[in-house]
C-alpha cells in the first residue's frame, strides 16, 4: 500500500502566492524581504489552523534561498530549499514549545545561538506555541530576543497572544492572522477534489467550510474522513450525517409551517428532527441563523454578504419574498429568549415547543399587543 499524505500536508502552500486568506501578511514579509528591511524577531498570532506555522516556514525557507525568484519567492531547487524540504536543514530550527517549555531548554538554545550558520545567510529558529513556555523560559529568552546576533531569526507562533508576556511582545514584528472566509476555503476544496477526481457538489463544500469555522486545516481534514467515509466522493447526505449538521430543508420546511400557522406540521418536524439525535438547543440557533440569512435577504445590498452557495441562496430569495420584516425580527426574538431559558428549563423540549407554538402566531400576537397598547392610549 503506498504511503498516504493527508491533504492538509500534502496541499501544504510552499511560497508565499499560495497562502490564501492572509495576504496582508504575505505581502508585507515579501516587501521587507524586497528592501531589504527583515525585522529579527517575528509573532504569528491567529485561531488554528490559519496558516501561521506554514508562513513561518515559508519565510525561513525564502530568506535562506540561493536563488530566489523576481517576486522575491523561494526557488524551491537550491540546496537550502531542497535540504529544508527534505527537513535536513542545518540552518533552520522548529522547536515545539508545548514539550520543550523549561528553561534548560531555551538555555540550549540560546547556547546554539552563538554559532553562525555552517552555510547559508541566517540561522532561524521556530519556536510553534510559544505561550506554552514557562516564565522562567520567557526570562531566559528575553535578552537573546531582543538583541541576537544579526545572522539568526526568530519566528515565533501562537494561538493565544493574550497569553504572551508584554515584554515578548514589545521586542517582535506582530502579525494577526485573520480567520479564512468560507468563500476562499470553499475555492480551495474545489480545486483539491478536482485534481483528486473526487465528484462533489458546490452545498457539500460549503457545509464543510462553514464546519470548519476559519480553519484551512479542520477543512482539508474533514475532506479526507468524508471521501473516506463516502467510498472515494462527496455526498450532501452522508456529509450531513457524518458532520452531524441538520439540512437545511428542515429550516425551510419549519418556516412554512409558521408561515402558513400550521401547528401540528410544525411540531412534527420538531419531532423528527429529535429523533435524529439533535438538541434542541442546536436546532433553535439554526432555526435564528435562517430567519437572520431570510433577512439580509430582503435587500440586495445584505444579501451580498450571506457567503451560501447560489442555490441555496436562490431558496432563501425566494423565501424572503414570503415572509415579512416584522415576523423575522419577532421570531428571531423569541429564539433569542428561548436559547436564554433552554439551559434553565427542566422540561427542554417543551421549551423550544413553546417557543415554536408562539413564532407560529406571532403576527397575531404583535396585533393584539397593539391594539392594547392602543386601549390604554385613548384611556
Amino acid at each position: 500500500m503506498a504511503d498516504f499524505l493527508v491533504s492538509a500536508r500534502k496541499y501544504r502552500p510552499q511560497v508565499f502566492s499560495e497562502m490564501m486568506g492572509q495576504e496582508h501578511v504575505s505581502n508585507t514579509l515579501r516587501n521587507a524581504i524586497k528592501s531589504g528591511k527583515l525585522a529579527h524577531a517575528f509573532l504569528f498570532c491567529g485561531p488554528r489552523g490559519v496558516g501561521k506555522t506554514t508562513a513561518a516556514r515559508i519565510l525561513a525557507k525564502t530568506i535562506n534561498c540561493e536563488t530566489p525568484t523576481a517576486d522575491f519567492e523561494a526557488c524551491g531547487t537550491c540546496h537550502s530549499c531542497t535540504s529544508f524540504a527534505q527537513n535536513s536543514s542545518f540552518n533552520i530550527y522548529e522547536l515545539d514549545a508545548a514539550s520543550n517549555n523549561s528553561v534548560e531548554d531555551i538555555r540550549e538554545l540560546v547556547n546554539q545561538v552563538r554559532f553562525p550558520p555552517q552555510s547559508g545567510t541566517f540561522k532561524i529558529y521556530i519556536i510553534d506555541e510559544v505561550h506554552m513556555l514557562s516564565q522562567a523560559a520567557f526570562n531566559a529568552f528575553l535578552k537573546t530576543l531582543e538583541e541576537p546576533p544579526a545572522y539568526c531569526k526568530f519566528i515565533l507562533a501562537t494561538t493565544e497572544k493574550h497569553k504572551i508576556l508584554p515584554t515578548i511582545l514589545s521586542r517582535c514584528q506582530v502579525f494577526d492572522f485573520r480567520r479564512i472566509s468560507i468563500e476562499t476555503i470553499v475555492k480551495h476544496l474545489r480545486e483539491i477534489c478536482v485534481q483528486e477526481n473526487i465528484p462533489f457538489d458546490e452545498d457539500t463544500l460549503h457545509i464543510i467550510s462553514q464546519k470548519a469555522d476559519g480553519g484551512m486545516r479542520d477543512a482539508l481534514s474533514m475532506l479526507d474522513r468524508l471521501v473516506s467515509f463516502g467510498g472515494g466522493k462527496l455526498a450532501y447526505s452522508e456529509v450531513l450525517e457524518n458532520l452531524n449538521v441538520l439540512d437545511y430543508d428542515y429550516f425551510f420546511k419549519v418556516t412554512d409551517a409558521l408561515l402558513a400557522e400550521n401547528v401540528s406540521d410544525l411540531l412534527t418536524l420538531f419531532h423528527q428532527i429529535l429523533q435524529k439525535g439533535f438538541e434542541g438547543d442546536d436546532f433553535m440557533i439554526g432555526l435564528c441563523e435562517h430567519f437572520r440569512n431570510l433577512l439580509f435577504c430582503k435587500s440586495e445590498a445584505t444579501a451580498n454578504i450571506l457567503e451560501l452557495s447560489s442555490t441555496l441562496k436562490e431558496k432563501y430569495l425566494q423565501q424572503a419574498l414570503v415572509a415579512n420584516g416584522n415576523f423575522l425580527i419577532n421570531c428571531l426574538a423569541l429564539g433569542n429568549e428561548c436559547d436564554v431559558r433552554y439551559r434553565m428549563s427542566k422540561n427542554k423540549r417543551l421549551t423550544v415547543e413553546l417557543a415554536l407554538v408562539k413564532m407560529c402566531f406571532v403576527n397575531r400576537l404583535s396585533e393584539v399587543g397593539f391594539s392594547t397598547d392602543k386601549k390604554k392610549m385613548v384611556n
